[in-house]
């Protein structure tokens, strides 16, 4: 592909991800605000039983809180849509990756100590520079991450790597978690598909969509009982140049 029509994809691909931002906004914006109000009147409707101890009174602030709950997913259901929409829209500056999962490690850590789950890091000390949106690219170790504890219950380990493979930079997430059968490979990266109760499904396909925003290309390896590997392979300058 000569550099005018590299240019011209571009410039389409941006437009498609400003429109679906766009689009994304306004849905946000339409939806919060009655449920901004729904939530303000379930705490009336909470408020107002306040002393009351009768059956009747228990079994409505009982489904009360329950709509609350429901509010509650609503809400993250609609942030995690935004982070889905706004995912191709790159602001991009030379950065080294190094950086970017140093930095969300330190931050990790002590949760993840918490949750007896060990984070290692194994980073090249010669890795070069890369276009990043490093906002982005942090949002997506967010999820990759997040991804692994949930599926290390009873802890485990996250070992995150760093390397170079020709003219293209690694990263690569490997958790000794339960792992993922065929089937659910093949969906993982599907809108709106999860296989936990209370997911948005919009985590991995989060994932993908900042990578692929980046030229870049992420792949995966898991056996069920063993755990899952998520590599990711962005483009440096030299690697776009041929």
């Amino acid at each position: 592909m000569d550099g005018s029509a590299e240019q011209q994809e571009r410039d389409l691909l941006r437009a498609q991800n400003t429109e679906l931002a766009t689009l994304a906004g306004g849905l946000a914006h339409e939806i919060r605000n009655p449920l901004s109000t729904i939530g303000m009147n379930l705490e009336l409707l909470a408020e107002d039983l306040e002393g009351d101890d009768t059956p009747r009174a228990r079994r409505m602030v009982r489904r009360i809180g329950s709509l609350q709950g429901e509010c509650r997913n609503l809400e993250d259901i609609l942030n995690a849509f935004l982070q889905f929409a706004r995912a191709g829209e790159l602001r991009l500056e030379d950065g080294n990756l190094n950086d970017v999962v140093a930095d969300y490690v330190d931050f990790l850590r002590p949760q993840a100590s918490s949750m007896d789950v060990e984070l290692r890091t194994h980073l090249d000390s010669d890795l070069p520079a890369v276009p990043l949106d490093k906002a982005l690219m942090r949002q997506a170790l967010v999820n990759l991450c997040r991804n692994a504890i949930e599926a290390m219950p009873d802890g485990g380990s996250i070992d995150l790597l760093t390397r170079v493979r020709g003219d293209k930079v690694v990263l690569e997430v490997i958790d000794t978690g339960k792992g993922m059968d065929e089937k659910t490979r093949a969906r993982m990266f599907q809108a709106f598909f999860s296989t936990r109760s209370g997911g948005s499904g919009l985590g991995l396909p989060t994932v993908r969509r900042v990578v692929e925003a980046h030229h870049g290309q992420i792949l995966c390896e898991s056996e069920v009982g063993k755990g899952t590997r998520f590599s990711i392979t962005l483009p440096t300058h030299s690697s776009k140049a041929h």
